[in-house]
C-alpha cells in the first residue's frame, strides 16, 4: 500500500510563490514517476509536472514551464513543486501522484496512487 499526502496549499496573491510537498508512506518504488496534477471547478484534471525515478528528467505543462519547478527527494520518500509567479489561472486542488506512468506521464491513467488533494488560490 502506498500512500501520498500534500501539504503547502493556501492562499497567496497573483505574482507570489507557494511550495507544494507531497510525502510518501508505506510501500514505496523506488523506479515510479512522481507527478503533480491539478483540476479546477468543472474542468478536468490537467497535468502540471513530473519527474522521474531518479529525477534526471523532468516534464511540465506548457501553462507552468518556466514558472514551476518538480523535484524528489528518494531519501526522504517526497515530492516538491515550487510555484513561483502564480496566476489567478492556477487556483486548483492540486494531487500528487505515483506510478509507472511510461507513455502515460502526461494522464492521470499513468499513476496508480493519488493524495487527497491541497488547495490553491491564487487571488487577483
Amino acid at each position: 500500500q502506498v500512500q501520498l499526502v500534500e501539504s503547502g496549499g493556501g492562499l497567496v496573491q497573483a505574482g507570489g510563490s507557494l511550495r507544494l510537498s507531497c510525502a510518501s508512506s508505506g510501500r514505496t518504488f523506488s523506479t515510479y514517476f512522481m507527478a503533480w496534477f491539478r483540476q479546477a471547478p468543472g474542468k478536468e484534471r490537467e497535468f502540471v509536472a513530473a519527474i522521474s525515478w531518479d529525477g534526471r528528467f523532468t516534464w511540465s505543462s506548457d501553462s507552468v514551464k518556466g514558472r514551476f519547478t518538480i523535484s524528489r527527494d528518494n531519501a526522504k520518500n517526497t515530492m516538491s513543486l515550487q510555484m513561483n509567479a502564480l496566476k489567478p489561472e492556477d487556483t486548483a486542488v492540486y494531487y500528487c501522484a505515483t506510478g509507472a506512468a511510461g507513455s502515460k506521464l502526461r494522464m492521470p491513467q499513468g499513476y496508480d496512487y493519488w493524495g487527497q488533494g491541497t488547495q490553491v488560490t491564487v487571488s487577483s
